[in-house]
């Protein structure tokens, strides 16, 4: 942990959550003034389609704690936390989704937590208010990733977290553009611990989630951290072979024996053929997914394209510093 914790930047990635933002930032500098410490605010708009630009802009000019960084277009969250992580100055960061479904009064928790020596505090969602179906959905994922990945995941924790400056550093070090923050911060180590809380339902407006979103979030978790499907293929390829032996065997030996008794018939070859057949295209699109993992990653494209970014906090130290130059 930093040796003389300061400051801690908050890290909010905003999509649709134009109305959120002014209770974020209300209920977010109350608990920063409550705990004692100094704060930044970094508000990453992520190609919001609502007037969350314009509803930002004014905050940023009534506090200059306020940074508001405007992406081009949509990137995804985990690349808003990113952009965030680039230029935060905080000893300290939290990232939290901009729609208040992320408690901003847990941060004392974590803040306490940091004090004690952790570099890395997650929020654990013990429970959260959702349908019967989405909440078996996300404990069977998270127990499911677990159990695939190469590396010990954390059950129930999203990306509600506090990071040390050191764990920061070394994220934002990590040269992949396929970003799945949990994973990676998972992977980094450090000393960590969990939080439990409550998730609450969006504050305002409908979840941009969708069970093809969830899924395709899903992959992309299990693609980054795990080669439990490329192990699935090699258990897939001996099984098949492994009852290929076993039906040469019994036909040889029914043939002998009882002859009545060795399938005969165009459905028999159906059904073999189509079980083969959808075992190679289940390895195919297994393959496929790698591949289009990889080849995102070759391409080398940045993650994001920041449009503008208001008070930002590297001007505001280099000019802090040239005053302070000039004044030795």
């Amino acid at each position: 942990m930093s040796p003389h914790p300061r400051k801690i930047s908050a890290i909010i990635a905003c999509y649709r959550d134009a109305q959120a933002v002014p209770i974020m930032h209300q209920r977010l500098t109350a608990v920063f003034q409550k705990i004692g410490v100094d704060y930044e605010i970094i508000f990453v708009n992520d190609g919001s389609p609502d007037n969350a630009a314009e509803v930002l802009s004014e905050l940023a000019t009534r506090d200059r704690k306020v940074v508001v960084i405007n992406h081009s277009r949509n990137f995804g969250s985990q690349n808003a936390f990113t952009s965030g992580m680039r230029i935060a100055t905080g000893d300290a960061v939290v990232l939290l989704d901009g729609d208040l479904q992320d408690p901003p009064e847990l941060i004392e928790q974590f803040h306490a937590k940091w004090l004690e020596g952790f570099e890395v505090v997650y929020g654990v969602r013990v429970k959260r208010e959702a349908t019967n179906f989405l909440r078996i959905a996300y404990k069977a994922f998270y127990r499911i990733f677990r159990a695939a990945s190469y590396v010990p995941m954390p059950l129930d924790a999203g990306d509600f977290s506090l990071l040390d400056r050191r764990v920061v550093d070394a994220l934002n070090s990590l040269p992949e553009n396929n970003r799945f923050m949990r994973g990676l911060r998972a992977w980094v180590g450090f000393k960590q611990t969990g939080v439990p809380y409550v998730r609450p339902e969006r504050m305002f407006g409908r979840t941009t989630n969708s069970l093809l979103k969830n899924l395709g979030w899903a992959r992309k978790g299990i693609l980054s951290f795990s080669y439990a499907p490329l192990d699935l293929i090699t258990v897939l390829a001996l099984i098949t072979v492994a009852l290929a032996l076993l039906g040469i065997a019994f036909q040889v030996i029914a043939r002998i024996f009882i002859p009545d008794a060795v399938p005969k018939g165009v459905t028999t070859l159906i059904v073999l053929i189509l079980f083969l057949g959808g075992i190679q295209l289940l390895c195919l699109s297994i393959i496929g997914s790698y591949l289009a993992h990889i080849y995102d990653e070759v391409k080398r494209r940045p993650p994001f394209i920041v449009d503008r970014i208001l008070n930002d906090p590297r001007q505001k130290n280099q000019t802090e510093a040239d005053t302070s130059a000039k004044r030795e």
